[in-house]
């Protein structure tokens, strides 16, 4: 059997890993929820969830990938002890990465032409107030034509890339654009905090405020902080299992999801120190949420001397975060037609081509076309159902999976992945955490699971005085989690 591709450098095994993990999340997403939940009080929380929940689960996925040589398609199936059940979660692993690209492509495809728009100049031709820049963002989504076409080009580019393999591709060029987004991120740091007025927004952003956290609801901040550094890594899904599938054994794997953490904490904190302190300068609501990029920055960029150059490099910077990401997942899918099917590189490139940019038209035609499905409710498109179901389902659930089959004795077992994850040179699980992996982080998981539905049908619920739709999701929710406990507990245990 042909020997599973490596990657060329520790250096390389970071960059894309971490490129896998930085994403639209970091940039999008956390930026907003600093400014919504109070600044410097909310990071301060996040990074302790990101060190207690994050990194164990990383570390978890790692292990699983390194120690089966496998993706997740078939890595459990190599690692499980026989007549158990935990392969099954392969076919939902696999589902969860085609359902993350069937809308992660679209907006991948959104930077780029905004990064196209800033270069041409369209924010800056006349004074724009969030009502222009608004028209424009919904002018661009009821474009069917347009959204596809910068889909289609996100599409091809990033299987371009992976078509030349691990080391030449992927490694290579994720390399390339990861030192990019870096000194991009830290220019426009620079430019950000120079800016007159933005004393006041990095003061917001760095020195904490706990009397405005109390004002805003200590539960609420608490828990966005762990929910945002949950999902911030794209775990559960086995994009991370994949690329230790591709180290080598001889640095420990704590190490790495450390440098790995630190590094995508590293992009979403100077994301914050970009957006936050220009906010501040021009007198827009931090906290805005996700319109914050489409609608809010481009006023920014409008009113700043020389906005068309910074609007361009700030775009330029999003494409490389989604297209990192995309390219990492792209990455994950090829491999499943070749551990599951034995298929070359090229063929699987060929076929997932086609069949990523026709999964991908629902969202896109859920905008314009097809906006009167509203499959979540009133207000919601294709794009919501598709993101509920990788982010408040697939991820969660997913790395319990992980958890449970690396600390439970019927699974992989805390022996198996102790010495897949201390082998090599580099820091070490400390043993002292075994009780808290075991069962610590799975009950933290599955708050955050339950509190996501919770968040997601209460409301509406509440609004359609229909206190039914509320009991059917929560059922919903907790069949999900039976299914997840019969993975786990749905075979003969292993001896200890």
């Amino acid at each position: 059997m042909k020997e599973r591709e490596k990657f060329s450098s520790r250096l390389g095994f970071i960059l894309v890993s971490a490129g896998c993990a930085v994403g639209i999340g970091n940039v999008w997403k956390f930026p907003y929820m600093a400014g919504k939940y109070g600044g410097a009080a909310f990071i301060l929380i996040y990074l302790v969830f990101l060190v207690i929940l994050g990194w164990p689960i990383m570390v978890c996925e790692f292990a699983v990938g390194r120690g089966s040589q496998k993706s997740c398609a078939t890595s459990f199936k190599v690692l499980e002890p026989k007549g158990t059940k935990w392969h099954h979660y392969g076919w939902f692993g696999m589902a969860g990465n085609y359902l993350l690209m069937m809308f992660y492509t679209m907006v991948a495809g959104w930077m780029m032409y905004y990064c196209f728009r800033c270069l041409r100049g369209d924010f800056s031709r006349e004074a724009l107030d969030a009502t222009a820049t608004g028209e424009r963002f919904s002018e661009m989504l009821a474009s069917p034509q347009t959204m596809a076409f910068w889909m289609i080009v996100a599409v091809v580019i990033s299987f371009g890339i992976c078509i030349l393999g691990v080391q030449k591709g992927v490694e290579r060029i994720t390399k390339v654009m990861m030192i990019a987004l870096l000194g991009l991120i830290l220019v426009l740091a620079v430019h950000s905090v120079r800016l007159p007025g933005a004393a006041e927004g990095i003061r917001f952003y760095l020195i904490p405020d706990f009397k405005k956290m109390r004002e805003t609801g200590i539960g609420d901040v608490v828990f966005g902080a762990m929910s945002q550094a949950f999902f911030t890594l794209s775990l559960g899904i086995g994009a991370m299992a994949i690329f230790g599938s591709y180290l080598h054994k001889d640095r420990s794997l704590t190490g790495e999801a450390m440098n790995i953490g630190i590094l995508d904490t590293f992009v979403a904190l100077m994301a914050g120190l970009i957006i936050i302190p220009a906010c501040f300068a021009f007198g827009i609501e931090p906290g805005a949420g996700p319109s914050l990029i489409f609608i809010t920055l481009p006023q920014i960029f409008n009113q700043m001397a020389g906005g068309r150059i910074w609007g361009f490099l700030f775009f330029l910077f999003l494409s490389f975060a989604a297209l990192s990401t995309v390219i990492a997942v792209f990455e994950n899918i090829i491999s499943f037609a070749i551990d599951l099917f034995g298929a070359s590189r090229k063929k699987a490139v060929a076929v997932n081509i086609v069949l990523i940019i026709v999964l991908s038209l629902p969202a896109v035609l859920g905008f314009n076309i097809l906006s009167g499905i509203q499959p979540l409710g009133s207000g919601t498109t294709i794009m919501d159902l598709e993101d509920f179901l990788v982010s408040s389902n697939l991820l969660p659930l997913g790395s319990l999976v992980y958890l449970m089959f690396c600390t439970q004795k019927n699974g992989w077992g805390w022996k198996g992945f102790i010495q897949e994850a201390n082998a090599g040179k580099g820091k070490k699980v400390p043993a002292f955490v075994r009780g808290y992996m075991t069962y610590g982080i799975p009950v933290l998981v599955v708050i955050i699971y339950l509190k996501g539905y919770w968040d997601t049908f209460a409301p509406r619920a509440a609004a359609e005085h229909n206190p039914a739709l509320l009991v059917i999701w929560m059922g919903v929710a907790i069949a999900f989690l039976g299914l997840i406990c019969w993975f786990a507990f749905g075979g003969r245990r292993k001896d200890s």
